[in-house]
């Protein structure tokens, strides 16, 4: 997985803009409205989804596996980020607790096994009351059921990545015991699930 994102940020491009995902934009509003202080956001890449966090007073800590990622993000936002080189599946890398979380288009590329510790992992640093939301890509996904079948719903595509697709019964299934309260439909170029959690 390192390799295959060093790989996808070798040319020191932010090769999705610098424009935050909707998804983004619609956890911020939640956020705000829940008056969220200080965030984790794993595998934050070089920070564009970070920026609307920042822009509205909250803490932002991100975790990224890629170290060109991290010098690009350190080149946009300085010292505004703190940043954690490694693997979100080696989480956690603090102690620190946070009253939100938000995890962007990096669940569904995981195992099953990587997907439970990531879940948990979040959970377990959340504050009492905290949100995390995490975004994933849904089985109406037009590629969903392309490429080499690796395990049921996660296929292995012609460029070695390994996507699990989402439905509301495996939402349900994998997020059930985490507070899970709402499922949202969020068009990001491709559909996705925008998935809700409270830590009670």
């Amino acid at each position: 997985m390192a390799e295959f994102w060093e790989t996808a940020f070798s040319n020191k491009q932010e090769m999705w803009g610098m424009s935050p995902a909707k998804s983004a934009e619609l956890t911020l509003n939640l956020f705000k409205q829940k008056k969220i202080k200080h965030i984790l956001i794993p595998g934050i890449g070089y920070g564009r989804n970070a920026k609307p966090f920042i822009e509205h007073g909250i803490s932002v800590s991100g975790i990224e596996v890629s170290k060109t990622a991290i010098e690009l993000a350190r080149k946009h936002y300085k010292s505004q980020i703190k940043l954690f080189h490694g693997s979100v599946t080696n989480m956690p890398f603090n102690n620190k607790t946070y009253d939100g979380i938000f995890c962007y288009a990096l669940i569904h590329l995981l195992n099953r096994e990587a997907r439970r510790k990531l879940i948990q992992d979040c959970y377990n640093q959340l504050t009492k009351n905290g949100f995390m939301v995490f975004t994933a890509i849904t089985k109406s996904a037009p590629q969903y059921g392309q490429g080499k079948l690796i395990s049921k719903d996660r296929y292995e595509t012609h460029n070695g990545a390994k996507i699990f697709y989402y439905n509301r019964e495996s939402v349900s299934i994998e997020f059930e015991k985490y507070g899970l309260f709402d499922i949202v439909e969020v068009d990001e170029n491709q559909p996705m699930y925008l998935i809700k959690c409270q830590k009670k």
